[in-house]
């Protein structure tokens, strides 16, 4: 099933990049246990909670939304993880960390497409995503790492007006040498 939604508007920074928006949801402030909803377009696979951002909103309040949206959730919004570069798919996601305070027992994914949300161990979180959402892993792997390494991938500082970005670069080809990615 595809997801439909009235405003399909996506949202460039300036390097063409779609701009993104992401929470990492979690139980309680101990980040043990870490909410997945399945993919609209393979329901039998997890993923982290986000999308696109609409024109001229926040990246906060676009991953609030589309947690409230995919997964049926309400919560503390927290610190930036950071920002996630994917070069294949031309993405940059924003992803926070959101303290779950309420659960909606139907949500909009819940009722109209069907979607499924489940708590997941980080550990076992990780191994999931691991197999077909490679970049979704790593935001979970820059948790556990807490910034102490970049654990293999690069690491952008892009300086834009008088802020400097700090980017994780991936590319979801394992196995290729790091300068053909």
């Amino acid at each position: 099933m595809m997801k439909i939604k009235d405003n399909q508007t996506r949202t460039y920074d300036g390097e063409g990049y779609k701009k993104r928006a992401a929470c990492l949801c979690f139980k309680n402030d101990r980040e043990e246990e870490v909410l997945l909803v399945s993919s609209s377009r393979h329901p039998d696979q997890w993923i982290v909670p986000g999308g696109g951002m609409e024109p001229d909103e926040e990246p906060g309040n676009a991953a609030v939304r589309e947690v409230y949206e995919e997964a049926g959730v309400k919560g503390k919004l927290g610190r930036l993880l950071g920002i996630f570069e994917n070069r294949d798919r031309k993405h940059r996601t924003y992803v926070y960390i959101l303290i779950v305070t309420e659960i909606l027992e139907d949500w909009e994914d819940s009722v109209n497409i069907g979607r499924k949300r489940e708590w997941f161990k980080v550990e076992d979180a990780i191994k999931i995503l691991q197999c077909h959402k490679p970049v979704h892993a790593e935001y979970l792997e820059k948790l556990k790492l807490a910034c102490s390494s970049t654990n293999g991938n690069s690491v952008v500082s892009t300086l834009t007006g008088d802020t400097a970005t700090l980017y994780v670069t991936s590319s979801q080809s394992p196995g290729m040498p790091s300068d053909l990615r």
